[in-house]
């Protein structure tokens, strides 16, 4: 009866012992799978940023043209592109400040965002996959509004949202805070904007499939614990 080599890695067979099954692996990653590479993640944040930055320009020259109805309707009473300027940060924050606060402040904001979606990209693991589209996708959209924040003073945005939800969340924010505005209107927004909230829910979605337990191994998957 040969005995097994003592340095050989463990491993289980599957029921036709053809192909050997790994314990586990990490995050579900896959056998072999590598790390996010920086090609990548570069790649993401610059495709992004390029679209923020094509579409702030083409509304402004489109809109700005338009004299006699400044805005493009693409859904009566819901949807449309109207240029606006935002001096502040999401809600109008700092609207109202001065420039000598209000710019160092974003300024700053902005490039420790930068610096810490770098470094957490760092620490990916293979399996996180969720991560690996979110974290470029958030730099991105980051670099597009602190490129206007630098160039303009100001954040161009140009899609405008408004709905009955919007009412009714506005409503129930009300009841808490009764200086709240009551408004069917989004606050308006752009490219860069859609790429952080896409970013950020693709971060939420892998802290919450990272503390599920990991599933029961099958049967057939099970390691091996006879001898031969």
């Amino acid at each position: 009866m040969n005995e097994p080599l003592a340095d050989a890695p463990l491993a289980s067979t599957s029921e036709d012992g053809a192909v050997p099954l790994r314990p586990s692996v990490p995050r579900g990653g896959s056998p072999g799978e590598a790390r996010p590479s920086y090609v990548f993640f570069g790649g993401i944040a610059a495709c992004a940023l390029m679209a923020d930055v094509a579409s702030k320009a083409w509304a402004e020259i489109t809109l700005t043209a338009r004299t006699r109805d400044p805005a493009i309707k693409l859904v009566e009473n819901h949807l449309s592109f109207s240029l606006a300027y935002n001096r502040g940060g999401a809600w109008g924050l700092l609207q109202n400040a001065s420039e000598l606060v209000r710019r160092p402040f974003f300024l700053c904001v902005s490039c420790a965002a930068v610096v810490f979606i770098i470094s957490l990209y760092s620490r990916l693991l293979p399996g996180q996959r969720a991560l690996k589209w979110g974290l470029p996708l958030v730099l991105g959209g980051a670099l597009g509004n602190l490129t206007d924040r630098v160039v303009r003073t100001s954040v161009v945005d140009f899609i405008d949202y408004r709905a009955e939800w919007i009412t009714k969340m506005n409503e129930g924010i009300a009841t808490l805070v009764p200086t709240w505005n009551v408004t069917d209107h989004w606050p308006t927004f752009n490219v860069a904007d859609m790429c952080i909230c896409a970013g950020v829910a693709l971060m939420a979605i892998d802290m919450i499939t990272s503390k599920q337990p990991p599933k029961a191994a099958h049967p057939s998957q099970a390691p091996a614990t006879g001898t031969g």
